[in-house]
C-alpha cells in the first residue's frame, strides 16, 4: 500500500480516538479525528481519506446516517468504511452493512486485529479499483464510476452490496462463484454474515434486472451468464 494513506476517525470516545491514532501512526497511516457523525462527514469532504473508521452511536449524527449521506455524496460514495461500535447484534450489523459499510466490528477489539482489518479493506478497494469501472455485458452497462445500472432506456440505482456482487459476478462472467468467495469479497473475510445473505441479494437483483443474468448452480453459488 502506499506510504501515508490517510485514515479518518469518527467516535465520540476521546481516550479510543487517541489510542487509535497512536497505533495507526505507528503503522505508518496519517489521522484524522471527529467526535460526532456531522464533524466526520464535514472532514471527509475537505480532506478525502482512504478509509473512514466510523462509530455509530453519536451525538448529531449517528453512523447509519453518515454512511447514508456518504453513499449519496459523489465526492465520497466511493470512500471505504469500517464500523467499530458496540453494537454487536446481527440486526445491526446486516443494516450497516447494506447501507454501505465495508466491514463491521465490534467493540472491544485489540488494536493489531484493528489495522489487520483495515489494511484488509484498503486492499480489497485498491483490487478493485484497478478493475475497469464500466462492464457492457449482454444489454445492461454496470458503471462503477456512479454506481448506477442502465438496462435499455431504464437506470437503476442499486444498494451498494447488491451493485457489488452484480459487479463482481459481471466482471467473471462464465465462471461459477461459490457463497463464501462471493461473501468474502463483497462483505469481507472478516464479516460473520451466513450464505443466505448471497441469496437474498441475488434474489432482490433478478427483481429488479430479471431472472436471466445470474445463474444458480446448484449446490455450489452463481454465475453471471457469458
Amino acid at each position: 500500500m502506499p506510504d501515508q494513506q490517510t485514515i479518518l476517525v469518527v467516535d465520540d470516545e476521546q481516550d479510543l480516538l487517541d489510542l487509535i491514532e497512536y497505533n495507526l501512526n505507528k503503522e505508518g497511516f496519517d489521522v484524522l479525528k471527529a467526535e460526532d457523525g456531522k464533524e466526520g462527514i464535514e472532514m471527509a469532504r475537505k480532506h478525502n481519506p482512504n478509509l473512514m473508521l466510523l462509530d455509530i452511536m453519536m451525538p448529531k449524527m449517528d453512523g447509519m446516517e453518515v454512511v447514508e449521506r456518504m453513499r449519496d455524496d459523489a465526492q465520497l460514495k466511493h470512500t471505504p468504511i469500517i464500523f467499530l461500535t458496540a453494537r454487536g447484534d446481527e440486526k445491526t450489523e446486516i443494516e450497516g452493512l447494506d447501507k454501505g459499510g465495508d466491514d463491521y466490528i465490534t467493540k472491544p477489539i485489540s488494536t493489531t486485529k484493528l489495522i489487520s482489518r483495515i489494511k484488509a479493506v484498503l486492499r480489497r478497494f485498491e483490487e478493485t479499483e484497478e478493475m475497469t469501472n464500466k462492464i457492457d455485458v449482454h444489454d445492461i452497462i454496470i458503471d462503477k464510476d456512479r454506481y448506477i445500472v442502465t438496462q435499455g432506456e431504464e437506470e437503476y440505482q442499486l444498494p451498494r452490496k447488491e451493485f457489488e456482487l452484480l459487479y463482481f459476478l459481471a466482471s467473471r462472467k462464465g465462471k461459477v462463484m461459490d457463497r463464501q468467495t462471493l461473501l468474502n469479497h463483497v462483505w469481507g473475510d472478516n464479516v460473520y454474515v451466513v450464505d443466505r445473505t448471497v441469496d437474498v441479494h441475488v434474489r432482490k437483483i433478478r427483481e429488479k434486472l430479471g431472472k436471466e443474468y445470474i445463474e444458480t448452480v446448484k449446490g455450489v453459488g452463481y454465475r453471471f451468464k457469458e
